[in-house]
């Protein structure tokens, strides 16, 4: 039985993302001075202007405005813009129930963790490759002195499957922010040479695959030009292309205790190592949380019919190599270490090259 699977993703120079990388830039920033900084700052963006608002407790002296400038122009826009700042502090009653002799956790919630053994990275087929073209395009559009490309850009990869494995691609959509002054049909082939060709194996493409460039038309106008961008609002991006479930919160701009963040990576930890160590072709991780309290609620293994040995057996593995527990998890994963900047944009997981904590593989 034939069926398609489509993920999407997007450019550090989209809009949403923009908000990603100056809410964790500003996360890093506080952590680097103060590994106590309990931060919830997030950003919003339209035309000129960007919003940074939230919550923080930290001893660390932070230049927001500063911040944002040096975020925008390494993403690569060269505009200038008002920047409009609203921080208060944490609340003391979340305060007190998070900070004690050990960290608890920083809200309620729900948190998924998955892995497959589709990919190398153990991580679904789509959501890779569409993350590899968009991370393409800002690579060529950086590196290239002559590039066409601007900062803002979309990608989506749809596969087919067969039997459940993955056959072939069926169509590939890339959406990329250019020059004036190129015709779409010279933007379609250097996109095709030098973002295309370089990211995707050409054993998944075929004759009948349909490679699909800025189907809009033309694309001068972008970035928070075109549209408007708000930290968190590209979680599927960040994830699981859609494969898995996701929780009820974003990640970027939380600092650890924010088990929205925490428990999200540890959850694809457990997962992955589930899947690494082949007790099951697939994995999915449910953990949930109160706040001011460090032990989760609850903890769910689907293996989707997957599993080489028995549920009990899984569990009893996770049980004697992994603990949920909040301290344990900043500890464990060395989160308070982390450049988080380095993960929103691109996916936070099965980034191979950046040798994250929650990707790596216990023995």
């Amino acid at each position: 039985m034939k069926k398609y699977f489509t993920s999407e993703s997007v450019t550090e120079g989209h809009p949403d993302k923009i908000c990603d990388k100056i809410a964790d830039k500003i996360l890093d920033t506080a952590l680097e001075t103060d590994k106590n900084s309990k931060m919830a700052v997030e950003a919003t963006i339209k035309d000129d202007l960007i919003l940074i608002y939230g919550e923080a407790k930290t001893n660390a002296k932070i230049d927001y405005k500063q911040i944002a400038k040096d975020v925008i122009k390494d993403i690569g826009y060269e505009e200038e813009f008002e920047i409009i700042t609203k921080i208060s502090n944490q609340s003391q009653e979340i305060n007190n129930a998070v900070e004690g002799e050990e960290t608890k956790a920083g809200d309620q919630g729900i948190m998924f963790g998955y892995a497959t053994n589709e990919t190398e990275e153990l991580m679904p087929l789509a959501i890779i490759l569409a993350n590899k073209l968009a991370k393409q395009l800002t690579y060529v559009r950086k590196n290239d002195k002559n590039s066409p490309l601007k900062p803002d850009g979309k990608t989506q990869v749809t596969l087919e499957y067969e039997n459940n494995k993955v056959k072939r691609i069926d169509t590939i959509i890339v959406s990329s922010q250019h020059i004036k002054d190129i015709t779409q049909e010279n933007l379609k082939k250097y996109i095709i040479e030098n973002v295309i060709n370089k990211v995707i194996p050409n054993n998944l493409i075929d004759d009948e695959t349909k490679i699909l460039i800025n189907t809009s038309g033309s694309f001068v106008i972008g970035g928070p030009f075109g549209d408007s961008g708000t930290t968190g609002r590209k979680i599927i991006v960040d994830t699981y292309g859609g494969a898995a479930r996701i929780g009820g919160g974003c990640l970027s701009s939380k600092d650890p205790s924010k088990v929205d963040r925490s428990a999200a990576y540890y959850a694809r930890y457990v997962a992955k190592n589930i899947v690494a160590h082949q007790l099951a072709e697939r994995c999915e991780i449910q953990v949930s949380y109160a706040i001011g309290k460090a032990e989760p609620i609850s903890i769910l293994i689907d293996t989707f019919n997957t599993e080489k040995v028995s549920l009990d057996k899984i569990y009893d593995f996770v049980n004697s190599k992994f603990s949920f527990s909040v301290p344990n998890i900043i500890k464990e994963l060395d989160l308070l270490n982390v450049k988080y900047y380095d993960v929103a944009a691109y996916g936070h997981f099965g980034r191979n090259e950046l040798n994250l904590p929650w990707e790596k593989i216990v023995a």
